[in-house]
């Protein structure tokens, strides 16, 4: 009996479902990894909220929310040299060379002044 080639249309029909199938168990697993919850926290483990410490004077500030983080920068505490750090840095860093810092201040609606 002769061995069937990777190429026949059995071994790519096997393989594609099998390729199917690995992509339904990954949506699975990342479907139930987003569900899951921090236990002691009410906030769910694919929504975390960002906190940052700054050097603000010369001193270790924070941590600071997402929201205080963009008051600060409209305040002028805070600008693109401000050294910042957060959950997975290895070093404290300049904001402008934090991607996530600069997409937050980027987005951020400028302060409301009402014209008389």
């Amino acid at each position: 009996m002769e061995e069937e080639s990777f190429f026949s249309i059995n071994r790519l029909i096997e393989f594609g479902m099998s390729v199917s199938i690995a992509q339904q168990m990954v949506n699975t697993m990342n479907e139930s990894i987003n569900k899951m919850q921090i236990p002691g926290s009410m906030n769910q483990m694919n929504n975390p909220q960002n906190f940052y410490y700054v050097i603000l004077d010369g001193n270790q500030a924070g941590p600071f929310s997402e929201s205080e983080v963009i008051r600060l920068f409209f305040e002028k505490k805070i600008d693109k040299n401000t050294y910042f750090w957060k959950t997975g840095m290895t070093n404290w860093l300049m904001a402008e060379n934090i991607a996530s810092v600069l997409k937050l201040i980027a987005l951020a609606p400028p302060p409301f002044i009402q014209n008389t």
